[in-house]
């Protein structure tokens, strides 16, 4: 191949070579050239922007941080609040739950033990000397299988013969139903008439040297204001069906007959204490005239009499007698609610009621 060939071959590409390096250049220009105006512009636009929105999140961030802790502390205060609630409503409830007497009886009881059932005060169907406490108490004492022995715990100036004849009763009737399980009455102070009646039921009468016991005899007792009326110039008017209806009213006379009457009633109840005592005590009695006369005698002349069996104390019986050194109460106790309905809800009418019907109710005192 010459050479001029070879240059005529060279030149066309020599020439397409310039303009396929122009073109690109050409279109790429404009491109160049609007691409950094268009990035610039937006850039200088949203720099404040962006400044304004890190403030408002720093801002919010912060609120958001305070309403949190201050929806905490509520939420804390809020419990704390229902926690001291509940503590008080725990602790007055307690408090209601001791005072009302809803507390049973302990399971884990010594495996031996004396029970102690108290008879305390005036016998009443009233008082907590009535014959449903005594009784009440008698019978969860000797039900109790650990029982070796029961005390009956007398402190009493006497009440009502119902009364003291019904608990006389039941301690019979326990003491055949439980021949193995033996009962002792413990005297502390007073042991009188009505309290002696209950006593004289018990196996063993055991009493303080200095305690005072006897007091065998009935009476009735009341007032009359015929003469305070009659200066006040008040006139009684009593209308009664029957020519008894009236009997022994204190705001009346006194009826002679009516008074007989009444003494023929004192007598009858009095020879039914003599045979209770005769019976409760048996052999051991050493009758005198003046034993039914409602003298009282202290403790060891007591024990001569053949009244009592011997000095001895609660402890000291549960000790050396009973061989159970642990004693476990049995004795019925009122709550606060019953005492509270007695004081306010019959103190009235027990009152109206005494007035009209002291002169009427019979004491074994």
């Amino acid at each position: 191949m010459s050479e001029e060939e070879m240059k005529s071959v060279e030149e066309p590409n020599s020439k397409e070579d310039p303009k396929s390096k122009e073109e690109p250049k050409s279109k790429e220009e404009p491109k160049s050239k609007e691409e950094p105006k268009s990035k610039e512009e937006p850039k200088s636009k949203e720099e404040p922007k962006s400044k304004e929105e890190s403030n408002n999140g720093w801002e919010r961030s912060v609120l958001e941080k305070v309403a949190l802790s201050a929806i905490a502390e509520q939420k804390a205060a809020r419990r704390w609040g229902i926690f001291f609630k509940l503590s008080i409503l725990t602790y007055l409830f307690i408090i209601l739950f001791l005072a009302m007497g809803w507390t049973a009886k302990m399971d884990n009881l010594p495996e031996k033990h004396t029970a102690l059932v108290e008879l305390k005060g005036v016998i009443s169907s009233d008082s907590p000397a009535s014959a449903e406490s005594v009784i009440q108490g008698l019978n969860d004492a000797f039900k109790d299988k650990h029982t070796q022995g029961v005390i009956l715990r007398i402190n009493s100036p006497g009440g009502s013969p119902v009364q003291a004849g019904y608990i006389n009763d039941e301690i019979r009737r326990l003491r055949l139903l439980y021949p193995h399980i033996p009962l002792y009455a413990v005297v502390e102070d007073v042991c009188a008439s009505g309290g002696y009646y209950v006593a004289v039921a018990a196996d063993k009468i055991f009493v303080n040297k200095a305690s005072m016991v006897g007091s065998i005899g009935v009476l009735m007792d009341g007032f009359g204001f015929t003469g305070i009326m009659d200066k006040l110039g008040v006139e009684r008017r009593l209308l009664s069906a029957g020519v008894n209806k009236g009997f022994l009213d204190p705001f009346s006379p006194i009826n002679d007959t009516q008074k007989e009457f009444a003494k023929s009633m004192l007598k009858d109840i009095h020879e039914q204490f003599i045979d209770v005592v005769r019976k409760g005590r048996g052999k051991r009695l050493q009758e005198t005239p003046d034993m039914f006369s409602g003298l009282v005698w202290v403790g060891q002349r007591s024990i001569e009499l053949g009244l009592a069996d011997a000095i001895g104390s609660t402890e000291q019986v549960a000790r050396e007698v009973i061989k159970a050194d642990d004693i476990v109460d049995y004795t019925p106790r009122e709550n606060v609610a019953e005492r509270f309905a007695k004081r306010i809800g019959a103190t009235a009418a027990e009152s109206l009621l005494n007035l009209g019907s002291s002169a009427r109710s019979f004491h074994l005192r």
